[in-house]
């Protein structure tokens, strides 16, 4: 599943996908991929990280600590100032490239929309087949705020002129992650 995944989220356009066997080497490309991209305490520049499971993975302030301009207490004004927003995402649908989470918590939505790259985390293991899938383990009534995610933000109905990053990110990195497990993400 994974590489019909991968295939048709890099489709969408400004979406790569990295796969890694461990938790340990995801968070090591996500260190580099903050160095190059030159993540520092500067507006424009901030990186943001909504709260997840996989947070507990590593020494939180130590990497603060060498990113300056990393910050875990996401605020609505940190994410407008934000050049990239990493969250960990629940699914991923194999059919359409798309990552699908309840965003109940509102850091999730601003990590994800405001950021102009969006790193998202996301465990191989629950990349699953499509929509209808998806709906045998999310439902509204428990998950209150379905977010589906396909591609980075892009838009042609200004004349239709194809503009990247709009209403959203103009580029997404999906970080996919062999041993990692999510809290509450049933088989």
């Amino acid at each position: 599943m994974f590489e019909s995944f991968k295939a048709k989220a890099e489709a969408s356009g400004n979406t790569e996908v990295k796969r890694f066997a461990t938790t340990s080497e995801a968070l090591g490309f996500i260190e580099a991929f903050m160095a190059q991209e030159g993540v520092k305490d500067e507006a424009g520049s901030y990186a943001v990280w909504a709260q997840s499971p996989i947070l507990e993975a590593f020494d939180n302030e130590a990497m603060a600590q060498k990113f300056p301009g990393l910050h875990f207490d996401v605020t609505r004004e940190l994410a407008k100032g934000a050049k990239v927003g990493i969250s960990q995402l629940k699914w991923g649908l194999a059919e359409t490239g798309s990552m699908a989470q309840d965003s109940t918590d509102v850091t999730q939505r601003l990590v994800s929309a405001l950021a102009w790259i969006h790193v998202a985390i996301l465990p191989t293991s629950k990349i699953i087949a499509d929509i209808p899938a998806l709906m045998s383990k999310m439902h509204p009534k428990e998950d209150k705020y379905i977010t589906l995610i396909t591609g980075a933000s892009k838009t042609a109905d200004i004349e239709r002129v194809l503009a990247i990053g709009v209403h959203g990110p103009e580029r997404l990195v999906i970080v996919c992650v062999d041993d990692l497990a999510l809290e509450g993400a049933a088989s």
